[in-house]
């Protein structure tokens, strides 16, 4: 699907996206991530122990929503867990965005890295508060 531009640019320049998954009991699970938007995928990069990826082993819907409550982008969609050998375009465009973080090593005590993708079904909201 077609994104308004200024939404693309948006998504290219914004830090952090609030990513919510869901506990097992099916309550939000809601944190601040690093992400790359690239042809209509969120990218985002964590360590193989963090709640939101054993979340999204027991439950894939997610939504992630910009920080701008004034101008609000908020998008649904069902991730997937990428482990092992990780996309290197992925992991070029997270380190050209966020100052050469290197996504791909690992931090203790989160585990190996994976890479978390969501190809958005569906904008809820796209700039305009509602």
């Amino acid at each position: 699907m077609k994104r308004d531009q200024s939404l693309i640019e948006r998504l290219a320049r914004e830090r952090n996206a609030w990513l919510c998954t869901l506990r097992a009991d099916g309550s939000p699970h809601v944190t601040p991530v690093w992400f790359v938007y690239l042809d209509g995928v969120f990218w985002i990069g964590s360590g193989e122990r963090n709640v939101k990826v054993r979340n999204i082993g027991n439950d894939p819907r997610v939504s992630l929503a910009l920080e701008d409550g004034d101008a609000p982008a908020v998008a649904e969609g069902v991730a997937r867990v990428h482990r092992g050998i990780l996309r290197e375009d992925v992991l070029a465009a997270l380190a050209a965005k966020y100052d050469g973080w290197a996504a791909d090593e690992e931090i203790e005590p989160f585990g190996a890295r994976v890479l978390l993708e969501v190809p958005v079904k569906r904008w809820l909201l796209e700039g305009v508060a509602q």
